[in-house]
């Protein structure tokens, strides 16, 4: 029930200039951002979800799974980032209402694809340099 309310909601709030396109799935929704992120949200409560998403070959996470970490990382909500660190979250709030996580994080997503983890041989070169350096 709850992805159907999300998928609503995605849809009423954000244009398709920022979101292409919203599917839901049994156990999730797909959603498409304008600047090619594809996002997948599984949302059971406030307090248990995965937000995974990728941009090109970067693969990015945001869960509350248990899981060993390093003190500086939040507990439960973190944040894996594309070389494999595990970090605070700087986007969800853990018991927070899951419609205010899912908008910030497409917010964040459609300005910053991998929140500022971009790798250290893309910084600086335009998109379309960093396709050829790759």
């Amino acid at each position: 029930m709850l992805h159907i309310e999300l998928k609503e909601r995605i849809e009423t709030e954000f244009e398709t200039a920022r979101v292409e396109s919203v599917t839901l799935r049994r156990d999730a929704l797909d959603v498409r951002l304008a600047n090619g992120v594809e996002l997948t949200l599984r949302i059971a409560n406030a307090r248990e979800y995965a937000m995974d998403w990728r941009w090109g070959e970067a693969a990015m996470r945001i869960d509350t799974a248990p899981r060993h970490a390093p003190p500086e990382a939040a507990h439960p909500n973190h944040l894996h980032a594309p070389d494999g660190r595990v970090l605070a979250d700087p986007v969800t709030e853990f018991g927070g209402e899951p419609w205010r996580n899912v908008g910030a994080l497409i917010e964040r997503l459609a300005a910053a694809p991998l929140l500022g983890h971009e790798p250290p041989s893309a910084h600086g070169l335009p998109s379309d340099a960093r396709a050829i350096a790759s």
